[in-house]
């Protein structure tokens, strides 16, 4: 990819006029598109190479793609910054092979940080090794030399703490959650979490917040959906992330604050604070990893049915409250329980306000793992989006993963039904929930469409546009994320091999690889090859991202 700068170029700082040619431009206005013109900040122009010749001698730039692919850039509609930042900077267990090689890792984390008031760890999972368990509160205090630490699982529903933190944290050994021996849940998590966060300076803060932002940047996603809250972080993280990403050097920020909202007060304060909505993780339940996600029969290897954290009249209040005062409302469901919770709480909200009414403010309902044919009807009559992560399937799905174990076989080939949200017509928003899981849009759409549940599986093209216009729609705007005049120039630049057309339906890809069918490609996301490489990102015609030596 070959930049050159016609005579007429203008500082970067006034608005500049850019011609892309010599390249593969995913745009539905023209299938077969290999030019673009980006003028102040937006898509002015897209179509052939011969025609591109009329806009050179009014370019401020005109750059050579050299045959690569320029795709609108992805949207994470579910991430937590500051955390993401913490984990790429900070402890990372994701990779620990057992208990001993995390314990080790502990042990060098905090010999290489001597001057850290608190140690912060992420990823840890035991389910994935042979010991089975994860690490004890006395083994945690030895590797540490007795200093705080908090050190959250893969799931970031639970975590193992040492005795230094607790001290910290008064009166929480009485808190739901809290039982010896066992990992923290629950409200004596949320405690915990908060303490721990509270020992952060904001240096500490901004240099993982920028640190994460780098990192979404360098894989061509343009846009992130903070999903903030009191029980996720703080107010001062969530209102200095959103001041960061104001100063466009990098991806937009979407910012929802999770707090539960019952009057035009508490929904004036979530306005207050930037936040689109009061969604994200208001946490209707847990997750499975943790055994906290709210079922509605016992778990497979747990004499328990999750946890509840509300309820569907909870819900509804929210649900009102929000769509009356023209905000969006969402909740964090996982468990069939609390997902039907969600459902029944969003119908009494439609039968006071009317069903229209809250199609038209686009609540939705975060990750919605245990769906049921109801629930999915559901989803498609109140306009619900489903704001989802493909990762989690590819991470923990299949006969011998982590939802197996939790729920039975039967019950997790259920999870997570793409294709039947889509085909019922449900908004798909495709996201991370990094660092949950890590930031990988091209990755992301390879776990939608090659799915370890066959019926499950969409196209690469269905689950490309949902982790690109999807997650703008579930922002509230339908004028970004593809490629299309007038609108945003949020685009990245990728090399890649040849560009197909998958489904999971032989048929659909025979035909849509006819050029009569007008199907713009993709690249080839079959699992084991090569994933596209981002050559540059740019949000509003601002490059925030460029590899070195491109």
């Amino acid at each position: 990819m070959n930049p050159s700068t016609a005579p007429n170029a203008a500082p970067q700082s006034e608005p500049r006029t850019v011609l892309l040619r010599r390249g593969e431009v995913h745009s539905p206005a023209d299938p077969f598109a290999t030019a673009m013109v980006v003028e102040r900040g937006h898509v002015a122009w897209v179509g052939s190479e011969g025609a591109a010749d009329s806009f050179a001698a009014g370019a401020d730039e005109v750059v050579d793609l050299d045959g690569a692919l320029v795709t609108p850039a992805f949207t994470d509609a579910h991430v937590h910054t500051t955390a993401t930042g913490l984990a790429l900077t900070g402890l990372d267990l994701s990779g620990a092979r057992d208990l001993a090689d995390a314990l080790a890792r502990v042990r060098a984390h905090a010999a290489a940080r001597p001057a850290d008031r608190i140690l912060l760890g992420h990823g840890w999972d035991a389910a994935r090794w042979p010991d089975g368990r994860p690490p004890t509160r006395a083994e945690l205090d030895e590797a540490t030399g007795e200093r705080p630490l908090y050190l959250t699982r893969v799931d970031v529903h639970s975590a193992v703490v040492t005795t230094a933190l607790l001290d910290l944290v008064p009166g929480v050994t009485g808190l739901r959650g809290h039982e010896p021996g066992a990992p923290l849940t629950g409200d004596a998590h949320h405690a915990v979490r908060a303490a721990a966060h509270a020992a952060l300076t904001p240096a500490q803060r901004a240099e993982a917040q920028r640190a994460a932002l780098a990192r979404a940047a360098s894989l061509g996603i343009g846009s992130v959906h903070e999903c903030g809250g009191p029980d996720i972080s703080d107010e001062d993280d969530f209102t200095a992330l959103l001041a960061l990403a104001a100063d466009g050097q990098g991806p937009r920020v979407h910012g929802y604050w999770a707090e539960h909202v019952t009057d035009e007060k508490g929904a004036r304060r979530v306005r207050e604070l930037g936040a689109l909505g009061a969604a994200g993780d208001l946490f209707v339940d847990g997750s499975l990893g943790s055994h906290t996600a709210c079922l509605h029969e016992p778990y497979a290897d747990a004499p328990h049915t999750g946890t509840a954290h509300l309820d569907a009249a909870d819900i509804a209040a929210h649900v009102a409250a929000c769509t009356e005062a023209g905000l969006q409302a969402g909740f964090h469901a996982i468990g069939d329980a609390a997902v039907g919770a969600v459902v029944e709480g969003v119908r009494a909200a439609g039968g006071r306000l009317g069903a229209a009414r809250v199609r038209a403010a686009r609540h939705r309902v975060e990750h919605a793992e245990m769906l049921s044919p109801e629930t999915v009807a559901a989803f498609a009559e109140f306009g619900l989006t489903a704001s989802v992560q493909p990762a989690f399937d590819a991470a923990w799905g299949g006969a011998d993963g982590m939802y197996a174990a939790r729920l039975g076989a039967a019950r997790a080939r259920t999870l997570n039904p793409y294709a039947a949200l889509l085909k019922a017509g449900v908004p798909l928003a495709l996201g991370s929930d990094s660092p949950v899981t890590a930031l990988d849009p091209w990755g992301t759409v390879r776990a939608a469409a090659f799915h370890r549940t066959p019926e499950h599986r969409v196209s690469v093209r269905a689950a490309f546009t949902a982790h690109t216009r999807g997650g703008w729609r579930a922002a509230g705007r339908d004028d970004a994320g593809t490629l299309v005049p007038g609108a945003p120039a949020d685009y990245a630049v990728w090399r890649t091999g040849e560009l197909i057309v998958q489904a999971p339906d032989d048929r659909v890809s025979r035909w849509s690889t006819d050029p009569r069918s007008g199907t713009p490609g993709l690249p080839d996301l079959t699992p084991g090859r090569p994933l596209p490489e981002c050559l540059e990102t740019v949000v509003a015609g601002r490059t925030v991202f460029r590899r070195p030596n491109e």
